[in-house]
């Protein structure tokens, strides 16, 4: 059997999917974040072009959310029928995948046009910074079949154990998008526009390349004709367990307009442009946990459904101590040097400097995410969507928007939105892994005792 995760070190086998998963994670971070920057440093926009991209975020982590909810839904259950020799099954689920991928992104995209100004409007947009937001927003839209199809479906060529392929697919648009940037934004002088048609055409090109692998011969589990429709058995199973990324997604979104709503009220826009920043710092920060974690799940899902208890639990406890190691070096990092990560995006001295005080704020405590994504992981990974989906929204709907609501009134100020960061790292964290040693951790050792006693 090919990419057979039950064999050799289990250590090994989570780096060889891992590795390749960071890079491809950070070259599709790439399509925004180098976005952010150009237009972090347009000059004569005061900082409000890049308030207006951040007023966009929670409509495009609603896209996300949609993408993971079929994706991150599908790709692991596709593992644990491929560990369990079930090939057939496996391209069901993949087909199912795809059809709903494809049918969702033409709705939202036309949701999101119909009601594109009450939204931005309700995500903290004022007079100021709508016309910036509307003027991303309205091309980046145009790309939504692209961005959910490209990246939902490279979750399959992941969990086939393609990596390096994975890795290639995000390559080749992030490439495409740092070319195309410059050439729109500057040479063509379109501005804001112009980062989101790179984006689009950069999208575009990774979907057709996802597409194409699996659809050839290299694949172990193609995406088939036959398959390529609504099956309303699959369509359970695939939701059920993607509900845990979709909310994880879709509570992004809900986030991101409680802190621009508040930060509005307790200061200025200015803020949310400072709040783009960190968010931006944090989705790079925490990308190495995130490739860690990602590439755990196709070992921790295959060893799983192959009976082999005892590797599960090696891998837990490796994603676990090789993150904490990583996220306490780069914790350091960001408290000494918050000034170098507030410059990368942006040359306005008044975000400059109110950014590089809440970001020492926004990130203390962050080794304790790590326990939140190595918790969440291994729910996901074994195919238990309830527990996952629980400590989603603890974290993001319990605990961080009532403390984003409720701190700037307890006289924190602005302080007080990025407070709840760290709160919610440290509560949310440590209950999700607490649960999961309790719960998924005793199971294993119990059923690998039982199949020693056979």
């Amino acid at each position: 059997m090919q990419n057979d995760f039950s064999k050799g070190s289990v250590g090994r086998n989570i780096l060889m999917q891992a590795i390749p998963l960071t890079i491809a994670q950070l070259i599709q971070l790439l399509y925004n974040v180098v976005d952010r920057i150009y237009i972090g440093h347009l000059p004569s926009a005061d900082g409000l072009a890049l308030t207006g991209i951040g007023l966009a975020f929670p409509l495009i982590s609603l896209v996300s959310a949609f993408t993971n909810l079929f994706g991150m839904g599908g790709s692991p259950l596709c593992s644990i029928s491929r560990g369990g020799g079930r090939n057939e099954e496996a391209e069901r689920i993949l087909g199912t995948t795809a059809w709903l991928l494809f049918v969702s992104s033409f709705v939202i995209m036309a949701g999101s046009y119909c009601f594109k100004k009450p939204i931005l409007y309700l995500f903290g947009a004022s007079g100021n910074t709508y016309g910036y937001a509307d003027e991303y927003l309205s091309v980046y839209l145009l790309g939504t079949i692209f961005a959910m199809v490209g990246q939902g479906l490279n979750y399959f060529i992941n969990a086939q154990g393609f990596a390096k392929t994975g890795m290639c697919t995000t390559l080749l648009g992030a490439v495409l998008n740092i070319v195309l940037d410059p050439v729109f934004i500057f040479v063509f002088d379109m501005g804001i526009r112009g980062a989101a048609i790179a984006t689009v055409i950069s999208q575009a090109v990774s979907a057709v390349w996802v597409i194409r692998f699996l659809t050839g011969n290299k694949a172990i589990l193609r995406l088939k004709r036959e398959y390529f429709r609504f099956d309303p058995a699959l369509f359970g199973r695939i939701t059920s367990l993607g509900l845990s990324s979709f909310i994880m997604s879709a509570t992004n979104c809900v986030v991101q307009v409680t802190c621009n709503n508040t930060l509005r009220a307790y200061g200025t826009d200015l803020y949310i442009g400072v709040m783009t920043v960190l968010n931006s710092v944090r989705d790079i920060v925490t990308l190495p946990v995130s490739g860690i974690t990602s590439g755990s799940q196709p070992v921790l899902g295959f060893n799983y459904g192959a009976g082999e208890y005892r590797r599960v639990r090696k891998g837990i406890l490796f994603t676990l101590l090789l993150g904490s190691a990583y996220s306490l070096i780069a914790w350091m990092a960001v408290l000494f040097f918050p000034g170098f990560f507030m410059r990368l995006f942006s040359s306005d001295a008044e975000i400059i400097r109110a950014g590089s005080e809440a970001l020492r704020i926004y990130f203390f405590g962050f080794i304790m995410m790590v326990f939140q994504s190595s918790g969440q992981s291994t729910f996901v990974g074994l195919g238990k969507s309830r527990q996952a989906i629980f400590f989603s929204i603890l974290r993001k709907i319990i605990i961080v928007v009532p403390l984003t609501l409720l701190l700037p009134r307890l006289g924190f100020g602005v302080d007080g939105v990025f407070i709840a960061e760290p709160v919610s790292n440290a509560l949310g964290g440590g209950l999700c892994f607490l649960t999961m040693m309790l719960t998924v951790w005793r199971q294993l050792g119990r059923a690998e005792q039982e199949k020693q006693a056979r």
